[in-house]
């Protein structure tokens, strides 16, 4: 009825706004459009009526915005009634309308409802990829609001990515662009995300500024919803502080708000944070209880039916109680009356104590079994995983062994004809060039591969010898010299005047260096520079090699030195590259007990710091 009340509302709207013109406007479409748009999920059924009513009247009128409008206010249709998949495709059909359209306004709607229904669906990545091209469509409107909702999107979704930099980084632009327009927006939602933001950072200070402005901001307003967030966050920070009595007394709070407003899900929460209090402060017995009740509240919240099962059992057993105290009660007036039959009842007492007690071992036994059997079963899965990585390791070892002799034959028929090309044209040398370069290259990723798979690094023995590292680099970098050259290239090193010792096997140090020189040159544009340097310190050395190359992007970096994983930075001029150089690099360093770390950013280069012990 509530629905089929505000469609009569609406429909009376409509026609007033038709009637009160004398020819045909299509504005009352979109007034009609913008006042479904606040309609709640309570309401989808009519939003389907307008949506429909829309997408017919614009036909009749030739309103070309009109199926934008339509297909939008479907695809919130079904979103209201979780049907994401249909969501997402009418979200997607009004995007392509909107583009054909050229309104920038509607294309910047619909990338954000496309956001909104991947982040429900649990695929953040994707919601922060369309927020993105969101954010970009209210740069190019200037859009002082739309930049603001889009920066506290990104900043939101980042934060669930495990990015608070890049959190940190659209939320405080949202935060900006807020004060700079003197924009009238409630900016709690931007400060809770800061706050969240300084938390995965581990900056609980910061967290804490945040997460307090909020609350003295939601007392003034009496605004308790809001409260029970800012408490469970502020008690959270404390944990992680070791302040403990300040935790206890914000998660009271937030414990009491829960029960106040009737949330059993607030409940849960407040019980997984006791868990996490109880446990920090070692009283692991109080952690499990409230980890207990957790699960408990979390579990009967997802499913409403196990609930009253559950209440129809608690129920039932206190019936079973009263009958109990009704049975005891009549046993205590027994005993007073005949004495025998109160040792007997006793006796049967403690036999089904006895009973109760063998069951349960029994209980415990048939338990331990069954984790025995599943520990058996894992490590028998564990066994043959550790069969099928060796088969691999071995098929990977036998074909890159295999395939090293045809290139090898292409080599060298490729030198043998390269030995007098005077009969050859242009394009035929150019071929055999062609044909060795990509026989050299071919052997390379063979190398790299059986080095990886095989592991060479453990079977190589250390020949641990006394090196000069400033001459050492010296050697390297001429070496480089030519290569760079070829790319006109400087590399920059300036040998020290003192000797810089290091015990250590010169072979392994030579291909890390050798390793981290190619890469430079390789994402380092013409006329750039690559720069090489030798830090001494009392009990290590650091071996840096600094670029100005392309960069790379900071979601690339966790996976820099990952087998196989190629990054989305690009060589220069589309130079050969297999992908292992700087996981072949990585294991080289944590042979000689090093380490090594990279600092970059896109357009402004890289760092690459080998760090050794003396």
């Amino acid at each position: 009825m509530r629905g089929f009340t505000t469609a009569l509302y609406v429909l009376f709207f409509c026609f007033f706004c038709q009637t009160a013109s004398a020819q045909e406007d299509t504005s009352y479409l979109k007034a009609l459009y913008d006042r479904v748009l606040d309609f709640n999920s309570i309401k989808a059924d009519s939003v389907l009526f307008y949506a429909d009513y829309i997408d017919r009247e614009a036909k009749k009128l030739d309103f070309n915005k009109g199926a934008v409008l339509s297909l939008r206010l479907k695809g919130i249709y079904q979103e209201f009634r979780e049907e994401y998949d249909s969501a997402i495709n009418y979200y997607y059909q009004a995007l392509e309308q909107a583009r054909v359209l050229k309104k920038n306004e509607y294309e910047a709607a619909a990338l954000s409802d496309l956001a909104m229904a991947y982040n429900n669906i649990d695929q953040p990545q994707k919601a922060r990829d369309f927020f993105k091209e969101a954010f970009q469509v209210s740069i190019q409107r200037k859009e002082a609001s739309s930049i603001f909702t889009n920066s506290s999107n990104l900043g939101s979704i980042y934060n669930r990515l495990g990015y608070p930099d890049s959190a940190l980084f659209y939320l405080e632009q949202a935060e900006s662009v807020a004060q700079k327009y003197n924009l009238h927006i409630d900016l709690h939602s931007v400060y809770n995300n800061i706050g969240n933001a300084w938390f995965h950072k581990k900056q609980w200070d910061k967290a804490l500024h945040f997460f307090k402005l909020n609350y003295s901001a939601n007392i003034a307003n009496n605004d308790r919803e809001m409260l029970w967030y800012d408490c469970l966050n502020i008690g959270d920070v404390y944990i992680e502080k070791k302040n403990f009595d300040s935790a206890r007394k914000y998660i009271d709070l937030s414990f009491d708000m829960a029960k106040s407003q009737g949330s059993k899900k607030k409940e849960a929460d407040v019980h997984l944070l006791y868990s996490k209090y109880y446990s920090v402060r070692g009283d692991y017995k109080s952690a499990y209880k409230h980890f207990t009740d957790w699960h408990t509240l979390d579990t009967a919240l997802v499913n409403q039916r196990t609930l009253h099962t559950v209440a129809e059992l608690q129920e039932k057993y206190n019936l079973k109680q009263k009958e109990q105290q009704n049975k005891m009660l009549g046993l205590e007036i027994a005993r007073q009356k005949l004495e025998k039959r109160n040792i007997l009842f006793m006796a049967l007492g403690i036999a089904a104590l006895a009973v109760s007690a063998f069951i349960s071992l029994l209980l415990i036994r048939r338990k331990n079994n069954l984790l025995k059997k599943q520990n058996e079963l894992i490590q028998k899965q564990n066994g043959k995983l550790a069969r099928l990585n060796a088969e691999k390791n071995s098929l990977i070892s036998v074909v890159s062994h295999d395939l090293n002799g045809p290139f090898t034959s292409i080599k060298m028929w490729s030198q043998i004809l390269l030995s007098d090309v005077s009969n050859f044209t242009a394009d035929q040398k150019k071929a055999l060039y062609r044909i060795q370069s990509s026989a050299d290259n071919g052997e390379l990723l063979i190398r790299d591969i059986l080095y990886i798979e095989k592991e060479e690094i453990k079977h190589h023995t250390l020949n641990l010898e006394q090196l000069d590292v400033n001459a050492f680099l010296d050697d390297i970098v001429n070496m480089y010299q030519p290569q760079a050259q070829q790319k006109e290239i400087s590399i920059l090193y300036t040998a020290g005047n003192e000797p810089v010792i290091l015990i250590s096997d010169r072979h392994l140090i030579s291909r890390i260096c050798e390793n981290l020189l190619s890469n430079a040159i390789k994402f380092t544009p013409r006329g750039k520079k690559v720069l090489v340097s030798l830090l001494d310190t009392t009990d290590e050395i650091h071996i840096k090699v600094e670029d100005e190359g392309v960069g790379i992007a900071k979601e690339d970096i966790p996976y820099l030195f990952s087998k196989y994983r190629k990054i989305s930075s690009m060589p220069t001029e589309g130079e050969y590259s297999t992908g292992l150089g700087l996981s072949i690099v990585k294991r080289l360093v944590e042979e000689l007990n090093g380490k090594i770390l990279c600092e970059s950013e896109p357009g402004k280069g890289s760092l690459f710091t080998v760090i050794l012990q003396k």
